[in-house]
């Protein structure tokens, strides 16, 4: 099953007002393993690997079934609160993030503009129904 999400940059954050879609793919073996989660819309960020997937612990190593997509949304929403450049899936992100803020915040503000014109392929089936979710769309 596959679901479509849109997670709201968080305020007082370089990724303010940004708009940045991401699918959800679960797979028989949902809630015991994780879904796969993957932002569509293009993301400067120390936690975020280039072709989208994360880096999140609850994604990987410290997932529970307990976990539902309302957990798995507020925590991504976390994530672009508050990077982790320790665990970098970025590296250039992750460095830039630790010693040049000043540049990070414009690549990351680049990401926030380019999620407003993003066509987001995939999304918007008029025959899906949403949900909203702590500040996040998930659609399914």
């Amino acid at each position: 099953m596959l679901w479509n999400a849109v997670i709201f940059g968080p305020a007082e954050t370089p990724f303010e007002d940004g708009t940045f879609k991401l699918t959800l793919s679960f797979d028989e073996s949902y809630p015991n393993k994780p879904p796969t989660v993957k932002f569509l819309s293009r993301m400067f960020h120390p936690n975020v690997y280039a072709n989208g997937e994360l880096c999140l612990d609850i994604l990987q190593n410290r997932w529970s079934p307990t976990y539902d997509v309302a957990a798995i949304l507020t925590s991504i929403q976390s994530l672009l609160h508050d990077p982790n450049p320790n665990s970098p899936a970025n590296a250039e992100a992750a460095q830039l993030y630790r010693e040049n803020m000043k540049e990070y915040v414009r690549r990351v503000k680049a990401t926030v503009e380019e999620s407003w014109l993003d066509p987001g392929e995939g999304l918007g089936d008029s025959s899906t129904s949403g949900e909203h979710v702590n500040g996040a769309d998930a659609s399914a």
